[in-house]
């Protein structure tokens, strides 16, 4: 079998089918769909099951409410596929997009890891599209470096090699889990490529843990960015940059002690300021200004 399909399900009766009917209507015999129920009280389970009674390629798997990290290791473990890919239930594909990527793969089977690009659907309209280029990356660090993959860590707009998976799970109980996933994944490929070829569509929820997260939520964030850094792997000025912001959110909500460990980069005023100030004092200061503003906008 080459690839299998795994879609967690939790509380998404209004689009699972659309979601599940995009996927079969793919241009693909050899495949299957894993649909993770996760344990919901709605009519996902049903539908689940309905799904498999309707088409071969359906299997489903019933568990207790354990997450999507869970849900998503449940589809690996009963994955026959050479490659994996996922879908999360409220987002839809490209008619055809498999079709487009896995003569990708299989012209280059040198590629453990494709990453296609993503549209981002905000209140029925487009918005923020992530447009890749056709490149191929023979390390993780260039990719996730030079490839600014550690601004787009999704689990869902990638096909991975089956064997990539072979020692790697989501973490249960984190948040932000694709950030704690990728870099063992990446580490693992011998070529990692994108491609402009398709998109997969992301509806945003303006409800969603990245819009709306707490101190706790950005400290586990931070936490995956901080273990990739600690095992001594490559930074530059982008990415330190990208983490310092997410220092100073965390210590904005939390008051915690920072711990982005300081790195002399230039590039731009936080950076500059950081060199200046040092790390405990710049975290003062934008908290400091975030409060002030506050106060003129009230």
């Amino acid at each position: 079998m080459i690839l299998s399909i795994i879609i967690p399900v939790y509380h998404v009766e209004r689009t699972l089918d659309r979601c599940v009917e995009g996927v079969l209507r793919q241009d693909l015999d050899d495949f299957e769909v894993i649909l993770v129920d996760d344990g919901g009280d709605d009519n996902c389970p049903r539908m689940c099951d309905e799904w498999s009674r309707r088409d071969t390629h359906v299997r489903v798997v019933h568990q207790s409410n354990a997450g999507l990290s869970a849900a998503r290791n449940a589809g690996i473990e009963l994955a026959q596929g050479d490659y994996l890919t996922f879908v999360d239930s409220d987002d839809y594909l490209d008619e055809g997009l498999y079709a487009r990527l896995l003569p990708i793969l299989q012209t280059q089977p040198d590629i453990d890891l494709l990453e296609y690009s993503v549209i981002v659907r905000e209140g029925g309209s487009e918005q923020h599209p992530l447009l890749l280029p056709q490149r191929r990356y023979d390390n993780a660090t260039r990719y996730w470096l030079e490839g600014r993959a550690y601004a787009h860590t999704y689990a869902w707009n990638k096909i991975y090699r089956r064997r990539l998976f072979d020692t790697v799970r989501f973490p249960v109980g984190r948040l932000f889990e694709d950030v704690h996933t990728l870099p063992p994944l990446m580490q693992s490929a011998k070529v990692i490529a994108t491609t402009p070829e398709g998109f997969y569509h992301y509806t945003d929820n303006p409800d969603g843990i990245t819009r709306k997260a707490t101190g706790r939520e950005l400290q586990d964030l931070l936490d995956a960015h901080l273990a990739y850094i600690g095992e001594g792997n490559e930074v530059d000025a982008a990415y330190y940059a990208h983490v310092l912001n997410i220092q100073l959110s965390v210590y904005d909500l939390t008051g915690k002690e920072p711990q982005l460990p300081r790195r002399r980069f230039l590039g731009s005023l936080k950076l500059l300021l950081l060199q200046l100030l040092g790390m405990k004092r710049l975290c003062q200061l934008i908290h400091l200004t975030h409060q002030l503003m506050g106060r003129n906008r009230s």
